[in-house]
């Protein structure tokens, strides 16, 4: 059984979604367990109508419509794309989509009822339901026989809204449930369910953090034994450094699990962060492929031990430094981090990068404006904060100096902390 992952990029219009077609007949007579994102940008427009409905009351919502004009343009967009792919208005995918902006139509008419997490996992999910139907249905039309499973019937995870954390025991018993029975019948099974979202045991819906399709896609492959994990992407590979800000890039052929988790984890968006850690437990390699040439050989990641040979980048803008230190200017101690991590969890602000001295603390983190303010002013209660914004955090892996002099040229930098391979750097512009 293999796992496929399609992303946003790969689904964005009728062609693409036509070009999904294209190559899962690649695969005849495999079992393939497909995991497909909201189409094109859908999760940033559905983001978008989820601020619209929390931050403006009944009355605001009505005289200006923001929230029922941004469902029109979602809604619109997926209609586009089903008139292309469908030519015939008869076609159940229409009232199937339909029905699905219904419920979501019915539900922003109401004040919202939760916290902003719970009502955005409510309203974002939308997009990897509605996208699944969408491509399962076309599946199918051009005779590609597909099954269309719930992602939430199979994921099932705590209450942490917009974080949701996975109930590994569970998820393994309701995949062995749900999903499992459908390849054991016969060969060439197709299935396609969502990724990014999760179940809680009262039936809500969960998300698994920004970009969490390729965890759904590590989850399900991890639970069931898959021998491979292939995330479909609009780049040949793993590529050394984002092609926005590197004019010349290079593929990386082959990365270890080590590497590809420390390039996740200090932000290179090619992977989710939390997606080698699943496999790499049960040895599953993951192919990052593309889709636009998928008889490519694109970049695999395994167990095999290899030190990159060329140096790696990884660029986050819209960063801020902060400097952390007790009012009195006394040594900043164990007891201050436990008070000053605890903080930052309840928060949900994530540190990416950070650095101790003997009287102050300093993090950098990304500037998230709905969530920045609230963590400056909390922790201003017991210590003195310094902050700059508007920061850059570059990090490199496998460095030497003339990569760190090529990164830094015509800017300040205000941190740098050093490993045996990874060089972080916080710089502003000069």
């Amino acid at each position: 059984m293999k796992v496929f992952k399609f992303g946003g990029a790969s689904v964005k219009d009728a062609i693409a979604v036509q070009n999904v077609a294209t190559i899962l007949k690649l695969y005849p007579n495999q079992n393939i367990i497909v995991v497909i994102s909201a189409m094109g940008k859908i999760t940033n427009a559905l983001e978008r109508l989820t601020n619209s409905y929390f931050y403006s009351s009944s009355d605001e919502r009505t005289e200006k419509g923001n929230a029922a004009t941004l469902l029109s343009e979602i809604k619109k967009y997926h209609f586009d794309i089903i008139e292309q792919l469908f030519p015939d208005k008869d076609h159940p995918i229409y009232d199937e989509i339909n029905n699905s902006f219904v419920e979501l139509d019915w539900a922003i008419e109401d004040e919202p009822a939760h916290n902003y997490d719970f009502e955005y996992d409510q309203i974002v999910s939308i997009g990897e339901l509605v996208s699944t139907k969408i491509v399962n249905a076309y599946l199918n039309e051009v005779g590609i026989q597909s099954k269309w499973v719930d992602a939430r019937d199979l994921i099932q995870t705590d209450n942490t809204y917009r974080e949701g954390k996975v109930n590994w025991e569970l998820t393994n018993e309701l995949v062995e449930k749900n999903l499992t029975p459908d390849f054991s019948k016969r060969e060439g099974v197709i299935v396609v369910t969502q990724g990014f979202i999760g179940g809680t045991s009262e039936n809500y819906s969960t998300t698994l953090g920004r970009e969490g399709s390729d965890y759904t896609a590590a989850i399900i492959a991890y639970t069931t034994n898959a021998e491979s994990v292939t995330i479909w992407k609009d780049v040949p590979g793993v590529l050394n450094a984002d092609p926005k800000w590197f004019d010349e890039t290079k593929k990386l052929e082959q990365l270890s699990y080590q590497d590809a988790i420390e390039l996740a984890y200090y932000g290179a968006t090619v992977i989710h962060p939390k997606t080698i850690k699943p496999l790499q437990n049960k040895k599953i390699p993951l192919f990052v492929k593309s889709f636009l040439h998928p008889a490519t050989t694109g970049t695999i990641i395994n167990e095999a031990q290899s030190q990159l040979p060329i140096p790696c980048f990884i660029f986050k803008i819209n960063q801020v430094l902060l400097s952390i230190s007790p009012k009195d200017f006394s040594f900043i101690v164990e007891e201050n981090f436990s008070d000053i991590f605890k903080l930052f969890a309840e928060e949900q602000v994530k540190i990416n990068m950070m650095q101790n001295s003997a009287i102050s603390f300093s993090v950098c983190i990304d500037k998230d404006p709905k969530k920045l303010p609230d963590l400056i002013k909390i922790l201003q209660k017991e210590y003195r904060v310094l902050y700059n914004d508007d920061l850059e955090l570059i990090t490199i892996r496998y460095y030497d100096q003339s990569t760190i002099d090529r990164v830094t040229k015509d800017k300040k930098i205000l941190l740098e902390v050093k490993s045996r391979y990874t060089v972080q750097l916080v710089v502003k512009n000069n």
